[in-house]
């Protein structure tokens, strides 16, 4: 079903041009977009000291969930759509290093679920991303979707943790 799904979504990205350009945009550039429209929601804030503090909180959760992700790649190797299977239609140049989980994936679903502890519309704006975010990295051939739900529940599941982390210390501040 993986395998069946993924050539779907590929052949899909790949049946037209201009399929592939959004395809390519969303896999590639959106994250980017994303994380600069969450800095400028962020740092407009009323509160600019709340609003430092919850960006920092927040990227340094999803960088550290892209880290782990990336730790997991290097000890459970599986290789890309593009070097396992033959009929794939890289839209564009990716390494051939391992794929499960997605790295993208994981880093954007922590960051979303990061923002649902501070600014829950955002948050799902940012969750919103992160769903087109993967499938365009499926369609693109750089993924299966095994690999972006992977991501989606370990960056889920990282910023679960750290937000549980914060709000015990805090609690344990203001009991001190």
């Amino acid at each position: 079903m993986d395998i069946a799904f993924f050539h779907a979504l590929n052949n899909f990205a790949a049946s037209a041009p201009s399929l592939s350009a959004v395809a390519v945009f969303c896999a590639e550039t959106l994250g980017y977009l994303l994380i600069v429209l969450l800095g400028y929601s962020l740092f407009t804030h009323e509160d600019k000291r709340r609003g430092t503090k919850e960006i920092v909180v927040m990227l340094t959760t999803a960088l550290f969930a892209w880290i782990l992700a990336h730790a997991i790649k290097y000890f459970y190797y599986t290789p890309r759509p593009f070097v396992a299977l033959q009929d794939v239609e890289m839209l564009f140049p990716q390494e051939a290093n391992g794929a499960f989980p997605s790295g993208h994936a994981t880093f954007f679903s922590a960051l979303a679920m990061a923002m649902y502890f501070y600014h829950k519309k955002l948050a799902y704006f940012l969750g919103i991303g992160a769903i087109i975010i993967g499938i365009a990295r499926v369609a693109s051939g750089v993924h299966y979707p095994t690999d972006i739900l992977a991501g989606f529940v370990l960056g889920g599941f990282i910023a679960w943790v750290v937000h549980q982390f914060l709000d015990s210390k805090a609690k344990s501040l203001q009991n001190a």
